[in-house]
């Protein structure tokens, strides 16, 4: 999941700097949180949510509307849940923190 969501994770402010590590086998990716990762998730299998149904998702997932993101992979990229309202796309969820 971090992986995917690293560039989302940036933006929010919950990633202070990133490094990715190549050791000639699977690579790997050090990350220096911010100290604000609560709880992370992962959910699976990959529901698909639609637009109107983010918010049940968004209900279901977090402590607070204001507190943490869900992390969804769309058709124009990974992004977290108020993104992907602002752009008005729909897509699978990924994960989720706070």
């Amino acid at each position: 999941m971090f992986i995917c969501s690293q560039h989302t994770n940036h933006i929010t402010g919950y990633i202070g700097e990133f490094e990715e590590v190549d050791d000639h086998r699977n690579g790997k990716i050090v990350i220096q949180l911010n100290g604000r990762i609560n709880k992370t998730g992962v959910i699976s299998p990959r529901y698909n949510v639609q637009l109107r149904d983010i918010e049940k998702w968004v209900v279901k997932l977090l402590p607070s509307r204001q507190f943490g993101f869900i992390v969804l992979t769309t058709s124009a990229g990974i992004m977290d849940h108020e993104e992907a309202r602002r752009k008005h796309v729909a897509g699978k969820v990924l994960g989720f923190f706070y």
